[in-house]
C-alpha cells in the first residue's frame, strides 16, 4: 500500500507542475484544500475513487495511468510533443546552403548556355555575376544558422568580388583603378564589424 501511495504521489506531482498550476489551484478545480493536495503528493493518502476519476479527466488520462509507475506512461503533452518531434524532418543547414548555392551556379550555367548558343560572345560573365549573388545567399544563411559567424569574411569577399565584377564588364577599357578602391571598401567593412564599443 505505502508503494502505491508514493506512486500515485509522484504522478500527481509530475502531472500538476507539467500543467503548472500550484497545489491551491488544484485544489480548488478538485472542491479540496491545498493541504489535502499536498497529503496527496506527499504519500500520505490516496485520493478516493472519484477524485482519482476527476484528476483522471483534468490531465486527460486513466484512473489506471494515476495508480501505476509514471514511467510507464506519457502524459499527453509530452506524448504529442515526442510525436510531432518524430514527424518533423530535420535538415542539415550546412546541406541546405549547399543546395541554394548549387542551386544559383546551375541557374548561371543554363543561363551561360542560353546566352552562348544566342550571342555567341561575353556570355562567361554570367558565371562572374553568379559569385556575389552566391556570397549573398551565403551571407544570408550564415547569419540565420550561425549567428553571423564569418560574416565580416564574406562581407569583405563579396565587396571585392563586385569591384572584380565591374571590372570584368568595363574591360574593354581596362580600368584597373578600380582595385584601388578596394583598399579603402575593405578597411571600411573591417571597421564597421568592430564598431561594437567596450562596456562600461
Amino acid at each position: 500500500m505505502d508503494e502505491l501511495k508514493l506512486v500515485v504521489a509522484s504522478n500527481l506531482i509530475r502531472l500538476r507542475q507539467a500543467s503548472g498550476m500550484t497545489q491551491a489551484e488544484l485544489g480548488e478545480k478538485l472542491s479540496y484544500s491545498d493541504k489535502t493536495v499536498s497529503k496527496w503528493e506527499r504519500g500520505e493518502s490516496i485520493p478516493d475513487a472519484y477524485v482519482l476519476m476527476r484528476l483522471a479527466d483534468i490531465y486527460g488520462l486513466t484512473v489506471n495511468d494515476l495508480l501505476r509507475d509514471g514511467s510507464a506512461w506519457q502524459d499527453p503533452a509530452e506524448k504529442a510533443r515526442a510525436e510531432q518531434k518524430a514527424g518533423e524532418r530535420t535538415f542539415s543547414s550546412q546541406v541546405v546552403t549547399l543546395v541554394a548555392i548549387v542551386g544559383i551556379w546551375t541557374m548561371a550555367v543554363i543561363m551561360f548556355v542560353a546566352f552562348w548558343v544566342a550571342m555567341g560572345q561575353r556570355q562567361w560573365l554570367i558565371f562572374a555575376c553568379a559569385v556575389p549573388v552566391s556570397l549573398i545567399t551565403l551571407l544570408v544563411l550564415n547569419s540565420v544558422w550561425n549567428h553571423g559567424r564569418h560574416n565580416m569574411i564574406i562581407v569583405m569577399t563579396l565587396v571585392a568580388a563586385i569591384v572584380t565584377l565591374v571590372y570584368l564588364f568595363l574591360l574593354r577599357w581596362q580600368p584597373w583603378q578600380l582595385f584601388l578602391i578596394l583598399i579603402p571598401a575593405e578597411l571600411l567593412v573591417f571597421l564597421c564589424f568592430h564598431i561594437r564599443g567596450r562596456k562600461a
